[in-house]
């Protein structure tokens, strides 16, 4: 097995990103929604998987990890606003929230560590599944329901987990399941990494 591989997964679901936004634009084909949300799904879940047992799970290529999966729900979002923008004017305020958290820990970060976290927490990746599921149910099926609702909700939980991680740690770090895994690393003296 080639140790581009998890590499190469994470390009493929980068690539379904703009065609989340050609879809909404030109083509909103529900299926091909589905399709594209399965492909990030899975490529996310193998990408990360096979990087460990392959001995390549850099800290470049979970940073990048990051960014792909940030690109693909921005373009995910952007499809759910042109074709449902009812959806997300409905929940507006927590859909502001989420947001800023999110750039707070991204401006935090890069105030204190130089670059953005790369913590890959638990709660990060609950969010995510929550993330599909909210994103299928309503591109794909063309639900607004609860499950929305609750993705957003977890998004903020899981942004305050990370900006609490992000204080409790002393120098950068990646693949920090939790809260109480960064203050153990804190008790241990946080050596970096």
């Amino acid at each position: 097995m080639s140790p581009r591989l998890p590499l190469l997964l994470t390009l493929v679901r980068a690539a379904t990103a703009p065609l989340m936004v050609v879809l909404a634009l030109w083509r909103p084909w529900p299926a091909a929604f589905g399709v594209c949300l399965v492909i990030a799904l899975v490529t996310d879940i193998f990408d990360g998987i096979l990087a460990r047992r392959l001995g390549v799970a850099t800290a470049n290529l979970r940073r990048l990890d990051s960014i792909v999966d940030t690109l693909f729900y921005g373009c995910a979002t952007f499809a759910l606003w042109h074709l449902y923008p009812q959806v997300l004017r409905s929940r507006w305020v927590p859909l502001a929230i989420l947001l800023g958290l999110e750039l707070l820990r991204y401006g935090f970060d890069l105030l204190k560590f130089g670059r953005e976290a790369s913590y890959h927490m638990w709660s990060s990746k609950a969010w995510g599944l929550a993330l599909f599921i909210a994103f299928f149910s309503a591109l794909a099926l063309g639900l607004d329901n609860a499950l929305i609702d609750f993705a957003i909700w977890l998004g903020i939980l899981a942004d305050l987990e990370g900006l609490a991680i992000s204080l409790v740690l002393k120098h950068w770090r990646r693949d920090v399941p939790s809260i109480v895994h960064a203050l153990r690393l804190r008790a241990a003296g946080d050596s970096g990494g």
